[in-house]
Order: structure tokens, then sequence, then C-alpha cells
């Protein structure tokens, strides 16, 4: 017998799982990295604004060698990111990161391991300052995530 809220939990952690599976989906559509990278910069490109209120040393990423400033804020029990950089391909990484998590439950986004990162062959396709930025972002999403159960 299955116990209560599994099938809840299931459903969750299929919603961030989905996400990664849609993004990696899309980036298999580029046969090289020359097409991945300008699908990146197009993506970061279609950020939304970013308040310059937001952009304050409390919200800022330590670890991007980029400016980046990430915000959360929980809205009926789900995490709703905001996040903008300074540098065209990190901006792109923020795009995939908010499609990935944005709108999830922490639960869900601590369960979820980033296999996208894997999937997708970005340690080995980004530069090493960028793929330290990367996983100060993923970092930092999963401590807003910790951080929100924890005042749950």
């Amino acid at each position: 017998m299955e116990r209560p809220g599994a099938a809840v939990e299931r459903s969750m952690s299929s919603e961030v799982k989905a996400a990664q599976r849609e993004v990696v989906e899309e980036f298999s559509l580029f046969e090289d990295w020359m097409d991945r990278y300008q699908y990146l910069i197009d993506l970061g490109r279609r950020l939304p604004e970013f308040p310059e209120s937001l952009r304050t040393e409390e919200n800022r990423i330590r670890g991007c060698q980029s400016q980046v400033w990430f915000v959360a804020e929980e809205k009926e029990g789900r995490l709703h990111f905001r996040a903008i950089s300074d540098a065209a391909i990190v901006s792109g990484l923020i795009a995939i990161l908010l499609r990935v998590y944005s709108g999830k439950h922490p639960q869900d986004i601590l369960d979820t391991p980033p296999d996208f990162v894997t999937a997708l062959e970005l340690q080995s396709h980004l530069s090493p300052t960028r793929s330290n930025g990367l996983s100060s972002m993923l970092k930092a999403i999963r401590g807003f995530a910790a951080e929100a159960l924890r005042a749950a």
C-alpha cells in the first residue's frame, strides 16, 4: 500500500523532470555547439525585465564571474524566480534555470537532481568560470528551496 502523499510527491517531482526533459529535447534540435550558444544568447535576450531596485548586493550570486542577481518569491507553495546577468550566455543559462525551476514546489526542487546539466554536456562546453557560475546558481536555487521549506 502506498503511503499518504506519495502520489502528490511523484507528480511534483515529475514537474521538474518534465521541464528538464523539454530543455534537453529542445537543445537536441541543434547539431553543433555554435548553434546552441546562439540559442542560449537568444533565450537570455528574452528574459523579463529585472528592476534596478533588485540589483543589490543581497540578491547577487557569489561565484559568478559576471554579475548575476537572483530573487525568489514563494506563492501558494511554489517558488517563483526572477534573475538577470550582465553577460549574454549567462543570461541564457538563467533562462534555462527559470524554465526548469520557477513555479515549482521547493521539495520538488530539492528532490530532483539537475540531470539536464549532464545531458546537455554543459560542463564540458562552458568555460570554467561559467561552469562555476552555473553551479553557484544551482546552489542558490536549492538554498532558496531549503529556506522555503524551513519557513513553511
